[in-house]
């Protein structure tokens, strides 16, 4: 489980009880959310100015990477953070080997607030890699830091 998780589940078990602690009832609704990240709960706590769509089609191991990544926990939000990006690179990348003919894909990618510390990382070839940051930065190239994104991926 990862440290963000861990934290999503601690805050809404913090939750729970401060909600039982002034009311006398306990909501169920946000430890599930909590818990079961398909639920939207997970990630999904700011809303987003705007959706994009990932094309798993072109960018297939890009995008396995971006569903399993969101299904254990990683935000599906991605606020631009372009100024943060290279310290979230060199966070998110610290202590992971490189290894011939893969790139290192972060999960929520630097370029992003929730990136760095604790991002997910999987080794992809480069050519998927790259054409998908390729891809994205080019779709969010109009959008000013601090622009709230919900990647999907279909």
């Amino acid at each position: 489980m990862s440290p963000k998780r861990i934290g999503a589940v601690v805050g809404a078990l913090v939750v729970v009880v401060a909600i039982y602690l002034f009311t006398g009832k306990v909501d169920l609704g946000a430890l599930t959310g909590a818990l079961n990240p398909s639920s939207g709960s997970v990630g999904h706590s700011q809303q987003a100015d705007y959706t994009l769509v990932f094309p798993k089609n072109r960018y297939p191991k890009t995008g396995d990477h971006i569903q399993d990544a969101i299904a254990a926990g990683e935000s599906a939000i991605c606020t631009i953070d372009r100024k943060g990006a290279k310290e979230n690179r060199r966070q998110s990348l610290k202590g992971v080997e490189t290894r011939k003919g893969y790139d290192r894909d972060e999960w929520p990618m630097a370029m992003c607030k929730e990136g760095g510390t604790g991002a997910d990382i999987r080794y992809v070839t480069p050519s998927d890699n790259r054409g998908a940051g390729s891809w994205i930065s080019n779709q969010l190239d109009n959008y000013p830091d601090g622009t709230r994104v919900l990647i999907e991926v279909k």
